[in-house]
C-alpha cells in the first residue's frame, strides 16, 4: 500500500483546493477542506482523523478541528462535488457516465443506513453501509463526481434515528433505481459536456427493477448500456419460430431475455465476433438481438421503443453470461462492449479509494458526515489520478494549520 505525493507539473493542493471548495462560504471551511485532502494524499496505511492530523501538523487540537468539519460543520456537499465535476470533465475525455456501487463494511449498527446485505460478490451477508456512486469515465478510467447514500426502510421511518443522524427532513426511501436516475439528473444539470451513454449494473447494489431504470432513462432521452437480469421480458418479432405465448402484446413473442439466446431465434439474433476497442487483447462473441419492452403509454397506447439485447459469450464458459439492454441500436458493437467495460474501471477506482484514499476509515455517523467524507475522498482521489507519483509509507509531507 502507497500515499501518494504532490507533483508540481500540473497543479499544487492549495491550487486544486481553492478551485474545489471555493464555494465553501467560511475561510476556515476552505482550509481545513484543503487540510483533509492533503492527509489523505499523503497519510499511510489507515486514514482515521487522528493519524490525518498527525500527518499535516504537530498541533494537538488539529484532529478535534478536522472531526468538527466532516461530521458536524453546516457545509454544503453539492456544489463542491459540481465542481469537482467540471474539473474532472477538464483532466479527461468522459465517454460514460457510470453509475457503480460502494459497500463499505462496518462494526455496530449506529452508522446512517448501517444495514445487514446480501452480497452476491462474495455470497453471504455483511453489515455495511451501501453509496451509490456516479462516475465519470474514459475507455482507461473511471473517477467518482457525486454519491447517493442508500438507506433501508428501518433507517427512514424511524424518527429517533433519523434525529440522531441528522437525516434531513426531505430524504425518504428511494430505490436503487430512483437514486441511479437522481445522480443522472443531477449530473446533467452540472456538466459541461453533451449528455454521454449512461451505463450502470444495479443487481449488484440490490436493485430489483432494471425496466424502471430504462424506462427512466427514455423518458429523459438518455442513451444507455444496462445490465438486466435473466428474467426481463421482452417482445420480439412474429416471424421467430417459435408460438406466441401468454402476456404477448398481439404483435410479437414475449419471453425472458435469457431464453431468446437459447433457441433458434431465426433472423433477429445474429453471433459476431467483436475486436477491441484499442486493438489490444483478445476479441469476444457477442450474440445479440433488436427487441421491445412491453409496455404502454400514459392513455394505454403500446410503446414502440427499439433496443439491443445482448450477451457477451464467457471464455470457455467458465464466466457467467451478463446479459446488456442498450438504446445505441446504430452504434458498432465494439464500442458498445467497451462501455460495458467502464463499469470494472468503477470497480477499480472503489478499490482504490478503499486500500489509498480512505474510504472505509470514515468513523463519524451522520448523514451529512458520511456526504462530506465521501465528498472530500473523491477529490482527493481525483486529484491523484492527474497529479501523483508513489512514495515510500510515510513519505508525505507536514502541512502546518492553525487549528
Amino acid at each position: 500500500m502507497v500515499a501518494y505525493a504532490l507533483t508540481t507539473h500540473r497543479t499544487s493542493v492549495p491550487v486544486f483546493a481553492e478551485r474545489i471548495f471555493e464555494c465553501l462560504p467560511r475561510v476556515d471551511q476552505r482550509r481545513w477542506a484543503q487540510a483533509y485532502v492533503q492527509g489523505l494524499l499523503t497519510t499511510p496505511g489507515k486514514k482515521s482523523v487522528k493519524r490525518l492530523a498527525e500527518t499535516i501538523s504537530s498541533s494537538p487540537a488539529t484532529s478535534q478541528s478536522l472531526h468538527q468539519f466532516v461530521n458536524a460543520s453546516p457545509w454544503e456537499w453539492t456544489p463542491v462535488r459540481a465542481e469537482l465535476t467540471r474539473w474532472v470533465e477538464q483532466q479527461m475525455t468522459p465517454r460514460a457516465w457510470v453509475v457503480g456501487p460502494a459497500v463499505m463494511r462496518k462494526r455496530g449498527e449506529h452508522s446512517c443506513g448501517v444495514h445487514r446485505r446480501f452480497l452476491a460478490s462474495s455470497g453471504r451477508s455483511v453489515t455495511c453501509q451501501v453509496g451509490v456512486g456516479m462516475f465519470l469515465s474514459s475507455y482507461d478510467e473511471a473517477l467518482p463526481v457525486d454519491w447517493r447514500l442508500l438507506l433501508p426502510g428501518s433507517w427512514v421511518k424511524d424518527p429517533e434515528r433519523r434525529v440522531r443522524t441528522r437525516i434531513p427532513a426531505e430524504v425518504g426511501p428511494r430505490s436503487v433505481e430512483q437514486h441511479a436516475l437522481d445522480l443522472v439528473d443531477s449530473l446533467s444539470d452540472v456538466s459541461r459536456t453533451a449528455p454521454l451513454p449512461v451505463v450502470a449494473d444495479l443487481e449488484a447494489l440490490g436493485g430489483t427493477s432494471a425496466t424502471a431504470l430504462v424506462r427512466g432513462l427514455a423518458r429523459r432521452g438518455r442513451d444507455f448500456v444496462v445490465a438486466v437480469p435473466d428474467s426481463l421480458q421482452v417482445a420480439v418479432g412474429r416471424h421467430l419460430r417459435l408460438q406466441p405465448q401468454p402476456g404477448g402484446d398481439g404483435q410479437g413473442l414475449v419471453l425472458a431475455a435469457r431464453s431468446l439466446f437459447e433457441f433458434d431465434a431465426g433472423t433477429l439474433t445474429r453471433m459476431e465476433t467483436v475486436a477491441p476497442w484499442d486493438g489490444r487483447g483478445r476479441h469476444t462473441t457477442v450474440m445479440s438481438s433488436y427487441v421491445r419492452l412491453p409496455q404502454q403509454g400514459p392513455g394505454g397506447e403500446r410503446i414502440h421503443r427499439t433496443y439491443r439485447l445482448f450477451a457477451i459469450r464467457p471464455d470457455n464458459g467458465r464466466r457467467p453470461v451478463q446479459l446488456w439492454l442498450t438504446s445505441l441500436t446504430h452504434t458498432r458493437m465494439e464500442s458498445v462492449v467497451a462501455l460495458t467495460r467502464t463499469l470494472g474501471h468503477a470497480g477499480e477506482s472503489v478499490r482504490e479509494m478503499g486500500d489509498d484514499f480512505g474510504l472505509l476509515d470514515f468513523e463519524g455517523r451522520s448523514y451529512p458526515g458520511w456526504h462530506h467524507h465521501m465528498t472530500l475522498v473523491s477529490a482527493a482521489y481525483g486529484y491523484s489520478r492527474f497529479n501523483r507519483r508513489a512514495l515510500p509509507a510515510g513519505g508525505g509531507e507536514r502541512m502546518l494549520v492553525a487549528a
